[in-house]
């Protein structure tokens, strides 16, 4: 009974990298203005936040000097951000699964590079959205990151784990 419980629960833990993918397909659904507008949101609350933070008295012609510097820079760490979390949702399972090391990088990568290519021509298809190499790149470092602390962190997890096992057992021999 064990076992088949098990058999039906591993393919959920993949659910957070489907819900990633539902998050990433509804931002590349938006048309261009309204994608346009949410970043410009963030990107307004990073400045006046910053602002409060250092002390600054910022005009509004000020506010919005400092939002188009860096409206660009927001919009490509949203990529960034989401490209690493469904790398960590899609390398966490395949790491407990037991696909680790290289092999780990190569099928997570192209996973993700996979879901940021046809990513990028789904926005062709959506009104003031076009494609973009410079994204998929983007969106690739972002993976590349998330995949890198999944084998980090779980690499350290089981050398801790393996380390309280070989002590155990030496002080076994030793008696």
């Amino acid at each position: 009974m064990k076992r088949f419980i098990l058999f039906l629960l591993k393919p959920l833990s993949f659910l957070p990298a489907i819900i990633m993918m539902y998050i990433i397909f509804t931002f590349s659904a938006m048309p261009g203005e309204e994608s346009s507008q949410l970043s410009y949101k963030v990107s307004y609350q990073i400045v006046t936040v910053g602002a409060k933070i250092l002390d600054k008295d910022l005009s509004a012609n000020g506010v919005d000097y400092y939002i188009d510097k860096i409206h660009v820079y927001v919009r490509k760490l949203a990529h960034m951000a989401v490209y690493f979390c469904l790398a960590v949702a899609i390398s966490f399972p395949l790491y407990v699964y037991g696909l680790r090391g290289f092999p780990l990088l190569v099928v997570a990568g192209l996973i993700c590079f996979g879901f940021a290519c046809t990513d990028e021509y789904h926005q062709s298809l959506v009104e003031g959205r076009g494609p973009s190499k410079r994204d998929v790149a983007i969106d690739c470092v972002g993976a590349f990151f998330g995949i890198t602390l999944v084998r980090i962190v779980c690499y350290t997890a089981l050398l801790g784990s393996s380390d309280g096992k070989k002590k155990k057992h030496r002080k076994k021999k030793k008696h």
